[in-house]
């Protein structure tokens, strides 16, 4: 691999790690940085979830201690994480190449308004209050979080508001607690869809795993989710998000151009 390349992969994995443990849309960063060096869209994907996956073990890790009082929420909302996690990785290895690299400028389009939606989410939700968690409640949010992991598996980026705002709606409060729920469901997810990753890679799509790349992005990640998690409390979750949401608006208008009018 050219030694630019290598850098540039790095630095991107080191940066999507940070940026997924304060705030969430890392892919919006590493997913473009593969695309930069010619990887194709459905190689970029399943590299950088792989490569990815590290950080949000640093990120779980650096949270751990928040998910202190959520055990109920997690025993209900793993298993259909992982079922859907495993089901979006599945449509998305079956989807054809050529319309995959046409849905990339929409997937980060969706990534980025999920992104710049959550301050209005966190407003409508605190109107709205908390809820009595009923049979109701959490069938609904069980279905919504199992929603939540076949867009995850298939592409990933602003899972972390959508399960956020789950997770406000079912009472919780404390964005610490949340942030802790959130990246142990994510982690199931992204780890679900690593296991679909690789066993598609040896049975029926070989190539799409880059391995080289995902050692070097794997420890940057790694580095970079435990240095975001501990940059929490220090760094405004605006600041970075505002940061990100205007990468993502700057790429999605690159990648329609580029895929529709170039």
């Amino acid at each position: 691999m050219h030694i630019g390349h290598a850098f540039t992969v790095m630095a991107a994995a080191f940066l999507a790690g940070a940026i997924n443990s304060i705030a969430g849309g890392g892919t919006l960063v590493s997913f473009p940085a593969l695309l930069g060096i010619g990887l194709t869209g459905q190689q970029a994907n399943v590299t950088s979830t792989i490569a990815l996956w590290p950080g949000s073990i640093g990120g779980f890790w650096g949270h751990r201690e928040d998910l202190a009082g959520t055990k109920e929420f997690a025993l209900r909302l793993m298993p259909v994480s992982l079922l859907g996690g495993a089901l979006g990785a599945w449509l998305m290895l079956v989807t054809p190449q050529k319309v995959f690299d046409q849905l990339v400028p929409w997937l980060i389009l969706a990534a980025t308004v999920l992104l710049a939606a959550n301050d209005p989410v966190n407003k409508l939700l605190k109107k709205i209050g908390g809820h009595d968690r009923t049979a109701g409640w959490w069938i609904g949010a069980m279905v919504f979080q199992f929603i939540v992991g076949i867009y995850g598996g298939y592409f990933g980026a602003g899972i972390g508001i959508l399960m956020l705002a789950a997770l406000s709606l079912l009472g919780l409060t404390d964005i610490h607690q949340m942030n802790g729920l959130k990246n142990l469901l994510a982690l199931c997810i992204n780890g679900v869809a690593i296991f679909a990753f690789l066993g598609m890679e040896y049975l029926r799509h070989p190539g799409n795993v880059q391995w080289g790349i995902v050692g070097l992005m794997a420890v940057a990640a790694g580095l970079g989710g435990l240095f975001g998690s501990h940059m929490a409390h220090r760094v405004g979750r605006t600041t970075v998000r505002f940061g990100v949401i205007s990468i993502g608006f700057v790429l999605t208008a690159w990648y329609f151009y580029k895929t529709y009018a170039a």
